[in-house]
């Protein structure tokens, strides 16, 4: 069979390569194309014809030249050693090829996703003879500090488990076995693999209902994402769409994140590889990266290959929610993947839908985000995981009418729509409040232990959007007439929405304290700016003056508030107290 699937190369353009005598082979089978042993994907048959995605540069490959089938699709190997390691789109850990090649990966080059000569330590969770079907767990390896990671039986394998024993072994050494009903024995392994274009199994999903916590008080409080949520960061250059996804990458409240930097320029890239090792998880003060794999597929590297990263990131992340995790995968961005289908369609002689792109796009993008999504595990014991998808969109100039914008937009739950206006300002995060909307707010009260005060956030944002939907209202009126000619209750209503903007959803990604704020602090910041609205208008009515409102000192004190670290939160809480007793002193003198 193997010997009727290889063929010859009769074609190349760019990084799709045609080969004829391909009988026998089968779509998305991985093949090595050339002299070079080149890696490759068939994207399209006709008869003997095949059409290969090659995932690396095809310079110097000609018609004439081998192509050998490996008669099995594009895999990634799943096991141990996952975490903290740094792949490029089809998973070759770049600094195992860095040591091996330097700095310029060779082509043709074949690395083993997982390291072959590491020991971890395996301690089985079952006994010997007892029955397994796929999923279940049969026993686990402390893969850092942060992970326990489980080691779920194979799928297509079931019986009963013999030879299962404590120590250490390396991902190919068995650490037990499975005797099937047929009296068949199958070897049992840390390491399994799984083919990256297709979903994993789940026993059944669920409907989203917990938020997701950022630290990112624009997300968290008024546009939040849940645990198995799918969201997008659309926005222009310079908006900030990367800062969003590496803070979000940094803080996010999951157990494993997955982030794939797919097609992006290599010194963004580099500010993650930089940045991360150094990190502290706010959540258990180790390295962030012991809870963290990334994939570097950046704008320099094979187009076809971005194309395979998205596909390689979201399995890795299935993998770890089938074993009860809570992960978050970010994806930046979807629109350098779209782009790479694109060239490929072209390549391929497909016809064209609206701006280049393939008609499957919709399709593609529909079936990326659905692998989301909060489920029951198969395998025992019962067990939820929850897998978030968040993608950064980037379409040309800003147009949210682009073809990827609209349909990832058809398909996600949350959209944060970055504008650059708010980025001239220098207001960051720029997420426009006015066109940006999430479907999982009336989760949001289930955030706080304190049912009451879950109740009373939500009711606060409400009363804060309406402020500053009046505020844009107002705006207008105040730039034709100034601010003198509105009433003092409506110069109330800008001032509160100012602070709004300026203290609570404008957060600074690089300030040691601001960078990250726990969803209560983030109560107790908007409570005392929502009170000094209450009492602000409670002065009015008792004649005192906008002027001196606005100039009390209390202001400064709630401008502050977003620095105050988490460890001295009551001085936030008394902040309110501060506010009756200066506005008490205003309503005297008035």
């Amino acid at each position: 069979m193997s010997e009727l699937a290889n063929g010859t190369i009769i074609k190349v353009a760019g990084p799709v390569v045609v080969a004829e005598g391909m009988t026998g082979a089968r779509m998305y089978d991985v093949v090595r194309v050339g002299d070079e042993n080149l890696i490759g994907e068939i994207v399209e048959l006709h008869a003997d014809l095949a059409s290969i995605q090659v995932y690396e540069d095809t310079v110097g490959v000609g018609p004439g030249e081998k192509v050998v089938n490996t008669g099995a699709p594009l895999s990634v190997e799943l096991g141990p050693g996952l975490i903290s390691s740094i792949y490029d789109g089809i998973q070759r850990p770049l600094d195992v090829l860095r040591g091996g090649q330097g700095d310029h990966i060779m082509r043709g080059s074949t690395v083993p996703g997982l390291k072959r000569e590491t020991k971890w330590h395996f301690k089985p969770t079952i006994e010997n003879g007892t029955k397994v079907s796929p999923g279940d767990f049969a026993g686990e390896v402390a893969e850092t500090t942060l992970v326990v990671h489980k080691i779920m039986i194979p799928p297509g394998i079931s019986g009963t488990v013999e030879g299962l024993a404590e120590g250490d072994f390396t991902v190919e050494e068995p650490v037990g076995a499975v005797v099937n009903e047929d009296g068949s024995r199958t070897e049992l392994k840390l390491m399994q693999s799984w083919p990256v274009r297709r979903p994993r199994s789940v026993a059944r999903r669920l409907a989203p209902r917990e938020v997701l916590v950022t630290g990112q008080r624009v997300i968290d409080a008024f546009f939040p994402i849940a645990k198995g949520g799918t969201a997008c960061v659309p926005g222009p250059f310079g908006t900030g769409k990367t800062v969003v996804q590496h803070q979000l990458a940094k803080w996010v409240e999951a157990d494993i994140v997955v982030y794939v930097g797919c097609g992006e320029r290599g010194n963004e890239m580099t500010d993650v590889l930089m940045e991360f090792p150094e990190l502290k998880d706010p959540h258990s003060g180790e390295p962030l990266m012991k809870r963290v794999v990334l994939f570097a597929n950046t704008s320099d590297m094979p187009v076809a290959a971005r194309e395979a990263s998205v596909y390689t990131g979201i399995t890795i992340a299935e993998y770890f929610r089938d074993m009860g995790y809570s992960v978050a995968l970010m994806a930046d961005s979807t629109s350098r993947w779209a782009e790479a289908m694109r060239e490929i369609s072209t390549r391929l002689e497909e016809m064209p839908a609206e701006e280049g792109y393939p008609a499957y796009l919709a399709a593609r993008i529909a079936s990326f985000y659905e692998r989301a999504g909060r489920v029951v595990c198969i395998g025992g014991p019962e067990r939820e995981g929850a897998l978030s998808v968040i993608g950064a969109v980037s379409p040309p100039g800003g147009d949210l009418s682009d073809s990827v914008v609209q349909a990832t937009l058809h398909v996600v739950k949350v959209f944060w729509s970055l504008i650059g206006r708010l980025a001239e300002q220098r207001h960051f995060p720029a997420i426009d409040w006015l066109t940006s909307y999430s479907f999982y707010k009336q989760y949001l009260s289930g955030c706080f232990e304190d049912k009451d005060k879950g109740e009373r956030m939500a009711v606060m944002v409400r009363e804060a959007m309406s402020l500053l939907e009046e505020e844009a209202e107002l705006s207008e009126i105040v730039r034709l007439v100034g601010a003198e000619s509105i009433s003092a209750k409506d110069r109330m209503t800008l001032e509160t929405a100012r602070s709004i903007r300026e203290d609570f959803l404008h957060q600074n990604a690089f300030h040691k304290v601001d960078t990250y704020s726990t969803i209560d602090k983030q109560f107790d910041m908007m409570a005392a700016i929502l009170h000094f609205h209450k009492q602000g208008l409670a002065a009015i009515e008792a004649g005192a003056d906008t002027a001196d409102i606005f100039g009390l000192k209390v202001r400064e004190e709630i401008g502050r508030a977003k620095y105050i670290a988490e460890d001295q939160r009551e001085k936030i809480a008394r902040i309110r107290k501060t506010v009756d007793e200066q506005m008490k002193q205003l309503q005297t003198l008035a």
